[in-house]
């Protein structure tokens, strides 16, 4: 006798099954998205939470680290806050909702709840892999977000800053770029929680034309209790620029994916990130790059500042195509591992089908260096403020490559307060 042996599910597994049976009559969409949720939650329901028996998911077990998920309620009240740099426009999503934005000259901006009732987003729901549980999370749940165009040629002076804030329960949001030809623009998205447990899912996207040059900056500050789960989709069209900045400052349990397909000759891809980590948090940087036509160019380099019992990790996958010959990439991972109980992991990859390429990667685990301690000691830099000096000194380079002087100092005023805060 045949039978088939009963899922054993985690409490954060049926915690997710359970919100969805009691919200998916609440979540908006035509039939099509309604059917595309219906088949993201019952895949969700056969494979579950990944561990770390899947790959791409190896340093992070999250059917193990999230052992309980909040009710899919909107949480305590959470309003709008004052944006990282003073002047720069805002598109709030609160709890994971829309509120209507004032005009801004060049972007076109619309609700994603719209995109989901009109069919426009049923396709944009789907996972990018298997083992995307992100996306099929975020495609599940997504209420509300932001549909935004920039108009060809246009160049907006001030900073679009993109706030999903959210204190306590459940919130899954979605922002979606289309940049027009020749656009340029700097978009500053920005994840900020409360002292109530949370779960919150975003998922970005971001279409390049020809010739644009974006500026895409995530700070994510989330409350010390919660989870979040954040993807960026990036393709880029011949000429275009994209330099994504990703800086971790909060979470308990936080896992960011940056997924990037180089897609047009000329087009060059940027990123930088600084991760700090204390407490018992635990950050996942992971990204997938696509060089998949010739000449193009991409540089990535990761920062990461270890404290207390926190643990990290970088996964950066670099694929270069047969057809992407003369293709210039080059990844590093340098990480300041402050405390004997922190951690660690990094693990970059190549995988080259091109035989005219420069690609390489490396990575650093190390203490500060005790030279330099001694060089600051012996001009009578006290000890603890020498080792703050080196520490910023680490992670705020990365940031003077801005442009933006004004942002680039508030950013980097956020930084320093963190680790005035911690070090």
């Amino acid at each position: 006798m045949n039978m088939q042996a009963k899922i054993q599910r985690t409490p954060a597994e049926q915690g997710l099954m359970d919100a969805f049976d009691a919200l998916v009559s609440e979540l908006p969409g035509d039939s099509a998205v309604t059917a595309r949720r219906d088949r993201l939650m019952a895949d969700f329901g056969d494979k579950g939470l990944p561990s770390r028996r899947i790959e791409a998911w190896h340093y992070t077990d999250l059917r193990t680290l999230l052992r309980a998920v909040p009710d899919h309620l909107p949480g305590e009240t959470a309003d709008e806050i004052d944006p990282v740099l003073a002047g720069s426009h805002v598109l709030p999503l609160i709890g994971g909702r829309y509120v209507e934005p004032r005009e801004i000259e060049g972007l076109k901006v619309a609700s994603f709840r719209d995109a989901l009732s009109g069919g426009t987003a049923t396709e944009s729901l789907a996972p990018l892999r298997e083992d995307d549980v992100i996306g099929r999370l975020n495609g599940a749940f997504v209420m509300d977000g932001y549909t935004l165009t920039l108009a060809a040629g246009s160049a907006p002076e001030k900073i679009m800053e993109l706030q999903s804030v959210q204190n306590g329960g459940q919130a899954h949001g979605r922002f979606r770029l289309e940049a027009e030809a020749g656009s340029r623009a700097t978009f500053l998205e920005r994840h900020a929680g409360g002292e109530a447990s949370g779960l919150t899912s975003s998922v970005s996207e971001i279409d390049l034309a020809e010739g644009v040059e974006l500026v895409w900056i995530i700070v994510q500050e989330r409350g010390l209790e919660d989870t979040h789960l954040a993807q960026l989709r990036a393709k880029l069209a011949a000429d275009a620029k994209l330099t994504v900045y990703v800086i971790n400052m909060g979470g308990k349990l936080v896992r960011q994916e940056v997924d990037v397909m180089v897609e047009g000759e000329g087009a060059h891809f940027d990123l930088r990130s600084i991760n700090l980590l204390a407490g018992q948090s635990h950050t996942d940087l992971t990204l997938t790059l696509g060089h998949v036509v010739p000449n193009t160019t991409s540089e990535e380099i990761v920062r990461n500042v270890v404290l207390d019992r926190a643990r990290g990790a970088f996964q950066g996958q670099i694929r270069v195509a047969r057809e992407a010959q003369k293709t210039d990439a080059q990844m590093s991972c340098n990480s300041l591992l402050l405390s004997d109980d922190g951690e660690f992991d990094a693990k970059p990859e190549l995988e080259i089908f091109a035989d005219d390429v420069v690609c390489a990667h490396g990575a650093t685990v190390d203490d500060l260096d005790p030279v330099h301690l001694f060089y600051l000691a012996a001009r009578g830099v006290p000890e603890k403020i020498a080792r703050a000096l080196l520490i910023k000194g680490f992670v705020e380079e990365l940031l003077d490559e801005l442009d933006d002087e004004a942002l680039s100092d508030a950013l980097r005023e956020r930084v320093e307060n963190w680790l005035d805060a911690h070090v």
